[in-house]
């Protein structure tokens, strides 16, 4: 418990731009209309290719007997892809809602 105080202390401006972060992001998304949910979470999905990358390169900069690591980045980018593929699943199934019906 002492490590985890230690090093709270070592980076409290961290710990404040996290938390202040926090808030602002739920100040924002709470303001975000119900119409344009679907949208701006969808390209917010894609946008976790950033993560997938960083997961890579974690994992390549690595130890080898690092496993705790090599552990997290491979659920970071198994977690990250899902997340991407849900949001182009999603922007997908938007955009048939919007074409025009062929009739037979």
């Amino acid at each position: 418990m002492d490590v985890i105080f230690s090093f709270l202390q070592q980076h409290l401006e961290a710990v404040y731009i996290v938390i202040l972060s926090v808030f602002l992001g739920v100040e924002v998304i709470s303001r975000v209309p119900s119409v344009l949910h679907t949208p701006l979470m969808s390209g917010a999905n894609a946008i976790h290719g950033v993560v997938i990358i960083g997961a890579i390169i974690v994992m390549g900069e690595a130890e080898p007997d690092n496993y705790l690591a090599l552990v997290l980045g491979f659920l970071a980018v198994i977690l990250g892809t899902i997340n991407v593929v849900g949001g182009f699943v999603v922007t997908d199934r938007m955009l048939e809602m919007f074409k025009s019906k062929k009739t037979k």
